[in-house]
């Protein structure tokens, strides 16, 4: 009986046992062995549970929301700079360009940054409503400040010798959306040249790629704020 018992003991090791490939080394390892399922027997299919994860009537409302907040605060800033110029050139005049420039910068930054937090941590809707918030935040500065792509004739019409503080604050929008640009532009240049298996490969990851990004966007509101581009426009 005892032998018979080893023998039952020793196949049911070997029945948890497979062989594998690790670090190019072939290898017995343990495999785990459930005698009963683990996971509940459903009559729901893959697509009918992606359905029911996929929430469709609140992405309409969160695209609807990101929608509104691109094309109302907009045109509110601009409702103002047009409407009321005097009331609004006396709230700007307690800003320098610098400080202008850096304000516009720092509400685009948030906005960018959060949508990139969004794509990182799906699973979190914070980052995704951080966006939409942000987003308007930026859109009203924009229309303040008549930003397009010729603004300094806008600003000029409406704010005449204040014009510099509006130019100012669009340089700071700009100046983030160029940090934008040059980022995505590294960070796949990143990815086609670094290999896999290459110690450089860190790089790619998510926490480097958000400290190269903060970089590249400090570098690119310095250039503005002292490379002489505030008293160009």
């Amino acid at each position: 009986m005892t032998h018979a018992s080893g023998d039952s003991e020793a196949d049911n090791e070997a029945d948890n046992e497979a062989v594998e490939i690790v670090n190019g080394k072939v290898e017995t390892v343990e495999v785990s062995k459930h005698p009963d399922a683990t996971i509940p027997v459903t009559e729901l299919s893959l697509a009918d549970i992606e359905r029911r994860r996929s929430h469709p009537a609140q992405w309409a409302v969160y695209f609807t929301a990101v929608l509104a907040a691109i094309i109302g605060p907009y045109w509110l800033g601009r409702a103002l700079a047009v409407g009321s110029t005097a009331w609004l050139t006396e709230r700007l005049s307690m800003f320098t360009p610098q400080g202008a420039a850096f304000v516009s910068w720092t509400v685009t930054l948030v906005a960018v940054a959060s949508l990139g937090l969004a794509v990182v941590d799906s699973g979190r809707w914070l980052w995704r409503i951080v966006f939409a918030i942000g987003l308007a935040a930026e859109q009203f500065v924009a229309g303040i400040c008549l930003l397009k792509f010729d603004f300094w004739y806008s600003t000029y019409v409406v704010y005449g010798d204040s014009a510099t503080i509006a130019n100012a604050t669009n340089l700071g929008i700009i100046a983030a959306g160029f940090g934008v640009a040059v980022f995505a532009v590294v960070w796949v240049g990143l990815l086609v040249i670094i290999k896999k298996d290459s110690p450089l490969n860190v790089l790619t990851r998510s926490w480097a790629s958000f400290i190269l990004f903060f970089v590249i966007e400090v570098i690119a509101l310095l250039v503005v704020m002292f490379g002489g581009l505030l008293t160009t426009v």
